[in-house]
């Protein structure tokens, strides 16, 4: 069966940033929304947005690396891989709805020189959240523009660019 990846993007970004512009090119088949407002209204629209999809592959950077950790919580087995950017796992009461370990495949990408979400305690709390974690420290800043274009995306979303198929 296919896999559906899908990208949601940060607090103060939106369909149209960079992370997202990149997917757009390479993996135009990538779910790719818009969310604002709140939490409880950008989950709602989440939910939405992924209802009676599965083998879902969600792509989440920072606010919405929460996001897609938090929809992973109450939907692990519509979920085939996690791949969290600076995820702000540290807000919003994240480990404290953590029940159990998650067993779908976390890749996590970090960058050392983050300021505006804390690399080491967000390390901690996906050690404590999942099962199956392959945690990556890059030298970069919040954003991981420099690290971001130069990681195996066909790789991790288990495909070729479409640059690539032809």
């Amino acid at each position: 069966m296919n896999n559906t990846p899908v990208f949601i993007h940060g607090l103060e970004s939106t369909s149209q940033g960079n992370k997202a512009q990149y997917f757009r090119k390479m993996f135009p088949e990538m779910i790719i929304g818009d969310y604002t407002g709140g939490f409880a209204a950008r989950m709602q629209k989440l939910r939405s947005v992924l209802a009676g999809k599965t083998n879902l592959i969600l792509v989440g950077s920072s606010y919405g690396g929460l996001m897609a950790a938090r929809f992973a919580l109450d939907n692990e087995a519509l979920i085939k891989k996690l791949i969290l950017l600076a995820p702000a796992l540290t807000i919003e009461g994240f480990e404290q709805a953590v029940r159990r370990k998650l067993q779908i495949p976390t890749v996590l990408y970090h960058g050392t020189r983050d300021e505006v979400v804390p690399p080491q305690a967000v390390k901690a709390i996906a050690e404590k959240t999942f099962a199956r974690l392959e945690h990556h420290f890059v030298e970069d800043d919040h954003p991981l523009n420099a690290v971001f274009p130069t990681l195996p995306w066909p790789v991790l979303l288990e495909q070729r660019p479409a640059a690539e198929i032809d």
